[in-house]
């Protein structure tokens, strides 16, 4: 099973720069879309969607071009899932999950603090809030993969420049300790690309200012977590900076199922 994790930074720009042209050749089982900025009725067109796959949605409510999430799949799935009960966070469009008989996929967009301290503080509710889900989650008896953007590196082989971020949203001790706290060694979360490349310096989203991309100042901010049910189904992953669709990559892992 091939999953694809992307955040777009808005789903129309990604597709005018041939996105689902590329995509159609990843032989891809679901894509995990993040950052849509859109509304459903404006990407229903077949520019938008691949022959061969079902598209669900779930945008932002609080203000329209903004936040979203999506996934598209070849099968059917057997559920669709798009709120975990708090307002604030389901109404940005920051969660839909694909329920196929025990494996549920799910693409996150944990937000940004980068704005400001209010943004940041709301960062900090949403992580704290999540924890006891992602808990339940992990031992539920299902098996998850969880993609998405969290926002967060997780230690200094995810961020080029680490001394100079440690004041910087993304990049907080705080938010590390969380993020790492989840990949508890042994019966945690696993981590699909670090599992596969434990010392791998890949990054996953460059800003667009002072040629970061070019010179591959970036950070690994763009993940697949899974349950240990899954880590030995954990067969190969990519990261896919070329072609630029994005300020992201798509990341891509296959699993043996």
């Amino acid at each position: 099973m091939r999953i694809v994790s992307f955040n777009a930074n808005g789903v129309r720009s990604a597709a005018g720069k041939g996105f689902f042209d590329w995509f159609a050749d990843q032989r891809a089982d679901v894509l995990c879309l993040q950052e849509t900025k859109a509304q459903e009725h404006q990407v229903s067109g077949p520019e938008f969607l691949p022959k061969g796959y079902k598209a669900f949605f779930r945008d932002a409510t609080t203000k329209k071009g903004y936040s979203g999430v999506a996934i598209y799949s070849k099968r059917e799935p057997d559920e669709i899932r798009t709120g975990l009960g708090w307002a604030p966070f389901d109404d940005e469009g920051r969660y839909i999950e694909a329920r196929f008989g025990n494996l549920s996929v799910v693409s996150f967009y944990i937000p940004s603090g980068s704005s400001g301290e209010l943004r940041q503080g709301f960062k900090f509710e949403v992580m704290e809030w999540l924890r006891p889900i992602l808990h339940h989650w992990l031992h539920s008896g299902r098996d998850y993969v969880l993609c998405g953007d969290w926002n967060i590196v997780r230690s200094e082989l995810d961020i080029r420049n680490w001394k100079s971020n440690q004041k910087n949203s993304g990049c907080l001790p705080r938010e590390r300790d969380w993020l790492n706290g989840m990949c508890a060694q042994g019966n945690g979360w696993v981590d699909a690309y670090r599992a596969l490349h434990a010392d791998g310096q890949d990054y996953t989203w460059w800003s667009n200012r002072g040629a970061a991309r070019a010179k591959n100042v970036g950070w690994r901010i763009d993940y697949q977590f899974c349950t240990p049910s899954l880590r030995d189904k954990l067969a190969a992953c990519s990261i896919h900076p070329a072609p630029r669709f994005s300020d992201h990559a798509p990341f891509v892992v296959d699993y043996t199922l």
